[in-house]
């Protein structure tokens, strides 16, 4: 299994090195999100300091009015909500204007976020893919039939339908064209204008049993977890990641989650690689033992 780092409370010399941002909570804007208070409770526990964004304001592309309450002349980590990849590049500006470094850039941000980013780098290891440039049927027919028959799965750069399985993400063959455009529409039209890049034609693998969540900090797996959608069914002893080191090394991703899940053949494989900072962590897994895993890199 690749290096999987201990918790632990980190030296307080690394924990100046850097800040985590939270999003604010809508309501009471000097507290942070309901949903991250565990995470913020134990990197101020461990010496880190903590700031405030308005993820509201991010985004709807008011950058400026995000990050005005953050302090400068310092690196941050963001733990938050997701945000579009433009809008994540905006935050990035507006916080270089204070003289915050995110430590994730905007580049590595959209590498992680969108899978045409991280594609090529672990082709090898996730069902083969192929994507349009947007969302126009003369395009999404160019590759559905370079993929040719069979079954297929369908989703945006960064999102899939899952949770409409037949009507917006399943496509049972790839020779029925008009039945694989009514899904991919369906897909486009659920999406709307959260829909990103174009549409992803992912050849289908069956899988069993739960996903898990690697969590990858500088190109080494610090965590393994349950995954957030079944987070009790944790992962299993036998899974070895140590192939995937020198993929993940190559994408250069400061900060990145690679889900899996188990083919029926018994093989491992990618299902998702996100970017760490809007990963979310399962409720299994204790807030410190995210927080302490991320800062003993010590950026």
């Amino acid at each position: 299994m690749a290096e999987i780092g201990m918790t632990g409370r980190v030296g307080a010399a690394r924990i100046r090195d850097v800040m985590l941002l939270f999003p604010a909570d809508v309501l009471r804007p000097r507290r942070v999100d309901g949903h991250f208070v565990g995470e913020a409770d134990a990197a101020r526990a461990a010496g880190c300091p903590v700031a405030l964004i308005d993820h509201d304001a991010a985004a709807r592309g008011d950058a400026a009015e995000a990050v005005a309450r953050v302090p400068g002349d310092t690196t941050a980590v963001y733990r938050g909500w997701m945000l579009a990849g433009g809008r994540y590049a905006e935050l990035d500006t507006a916080l270089a204007a204070r003289g915050v470094r995110l430590r994730t850039d905007a580049g590595q941000y959209r590498r992680a976020h969108e899978l045409p980013g991280w594609y090529d780098a672990l082709s090898g290891f996730t069902p083969t893919s192929l994507w349009t440039t947007g969302t126009d049927q003369r395009d999404f027919e160019i590759v559905r039939a370079e993929l040719g028959s069979g079954p297929a799965v369908l989703r945006d750069y960064s999102k899939s339908m899952k949770h409409y399985w037949h009507e917006a993400a399943y496509i049972p063959d790839l020779a029925d064209a008009a039945r694989a455009w009514s899904v991919a529409e369906r897909m486009v039209q659920l999406r709307g204008d959260d829909l990103v890049g174009g549409v992803v034609v992912r050849r289908y693998e069956a899988f069993t049993g739960a996903e898990a969540r690697s969590w990858w900090i500088n190109g080494t797996c610090r965590l393994v977890t349950a995954h957030p959608d079944t987070p009790h069914e944790l992962p299993p002893e036998d899974l070895d990641l140590d192939k995937l080191r020198p993929a993940m090394a190559a994408l250069a991703l400061p900060f990145a989650t690679v889900d899996l899940a188990r083919r029926s053949d018994g093989t491992w494989r990618v299902v998702e690689l996100g970017d760490g900072q809007v990963s979310d962590r399962p409720a299994s897994t204790p807030p410190e033992e995210l927080i302490n895993a991320l800062l003993q890199e010590g950026w």
